[in-house]
């Protein structure tokens, strides 16, 4: 089984302006772990995740002041559609994070992103309790 079968194609982009709290915001109502930081001055991609979010107002930060920049991940290890399940397992476990943004080619933009509870989905073989869309990209406003 590979990436491309376990891939959520729900990918929230943010920008990297947006405060902790606004990034909560949308990834709860979208029900999801990550949001892809997009910055256009850099041209690079990083990952806000909501252990990022847990850590910084466990350190007592303000999420209305702190911002998605200053808690993105930006070596970030990317995936591609064509990898494995193991593949994607073993760079999880060697670098300890639980989500891959996924990559197609040389395109900048995210076709997807794999997780921990994706890649468990298809080992147990058990149904999403609500399936994604079929393919859906999901864009914040700049903050």
């Amino acid at each position: 089984m590979y990436v491309r079968n376990a891939m959520s194609t729900v990918v929230l982009t943010i920008g990297p302006a947006h405060t902790l709290r606004q990034a909560a915001r949308l990834m709860s109502a979208r029900r999801i772990g990550a949001a892809v930081v997009l910055d256009t001055d850099t041209s690079g991609l990083g990952i806000l995740t909501e252990r990022d979010i847990l850590n910084s107002l466990g350190a007592g930060e303000d999420p209305d002041r702190e911002t998605a920049q200053a808690h993105t991940t930006s070596d970030v290890v990317f995936a591609a559609p064509g990898w494995t399940l193991d593949e994607a397992a073993t760079a999880m476990v060697h670098g300890g994070f639980r989500h891959l943004i996924v990559l197609d080619g040389q395109e900048p933009e995210p076709v997807g992103i794999v997780s921990v509870r994706d890649i468990i989905r298809c080992w147990s073989r058990v149904p999403e309790q609500s399936p994604a869309p079929e393919r859906e990209r999901v864009d914040a406003v700049p903050a």
